[in-house]
């Protein structure tokens, strides 16, 4: 299937590791410009280099080194992608935590990181997607948004809160060929699961392997999914074919989400 991004720019957001990197990856794959981005300019460069020979992408990738969690480093970012046809937000989420320690501070953080930085970034590019008559906005959340854990409450806070924007936003712009959607990943086989695992490990005295393997026992599928798995959802939103799907939230969880809607 041609997804029709040929030519398409791209700037994806916390893009150098984990499923950022892997939707930086998928889009290169399909043909699009791609803008990564990184707090680190060294690590930036490197994914770079990477992404460019996983997908012989020459000439269509390239790196911003900048902090999403400030306004001078989201400054950065737009200023050297200002106009792009595709954004897909994404942030590393905060760390779990007991409910009754979370600090005034840490909450500030996570709404910083996991929704206000979201919500700077598509204020800044939704005008031209609009004059342009297209855009493909995907904020990478998760499952905690529909499925609260006590144990990451700021995550939920934060993540619930930009879907609500989100969804607000896509019911005005989608006349103007803008579509706006989320991805829900659960159980995904990253950094961040792996410190899920190591929490488990550290208040249970498992193992790691056990760790991950009382973690997939809890997944229909029977395993944790692939990056490349959300990768896949991520490069078809973005796409021509997707135009009548906004406002959504898709779950990648191989199954384990038990409600109904």
């Amino acid at each position: 299937m041609d997804l029709g991004l040929q030519g398409r720019t791209a700037l994806v957001c916390a893009s150098t590791q984990g499923l950022g990197r892997a939707c930086a990856e998928a889009l290169a794959t399909e043909g699009a410009q791609v803008v990564v981005n990184g707090r680190d300019a060294d690590r930036t460069a490197e994914a770079v280099k990477s992404i460019i020979e996983a997908t012989g992408a020459t000439g269509r990738v390239s790196g911003v080194a900048a902090d999403l969690d400030t306004a001078d480093g989201r400054h950065s970012l737009l200023a050297a992608c200002p106009d792009p046809d595709i954004v897909v937000t994404n942030n590393a989420g905060p760390p779990p935590a007991v409910f009754t320690d979370v600090s005034p501070a840490a909450w500030l953080a996570a709404l910083e990181a996991n929704m206000l930085s979201a919500i700077a970034v598509v204020q800044g590019v939704l005008p031209g997607m609009q004059d342009r008559g297209f855009g493909r906005i995907v904020a990478i959340t998760s499952a905690m948004v529909k499925s609260p854990n006590a144990f990451m409450t700021p995550s939920v806070g934060a993540r619930a809160g930009l879907t609500g924007v989100l969804k607000a936003v896509a019911r005005e712009v989608a006349s103007d060929g803008v579509t706006i959607n989320c991805l829900l990943p659960e159980r995904i086989d990253t950094g961040r699961q792996r410190q899920m695992a190591e929490l488990a490990v550290s208040f249970r005295g498992i193992t790691l392997d056990e760790a991950y393997a009382e973690i997939a026992a809890t997944i229909p599928a029977g395993r944790l999914g692939r990056p490349e798995e959300v990768a896949a959802a991520c490069a078809f939103l973005c796409s021509d074919r997707a135009g009548f799907i906004t406002g959504q939230n898709l779950q990648l969880d191989g199954g384990a989400y038990e409600g109904l809607i």
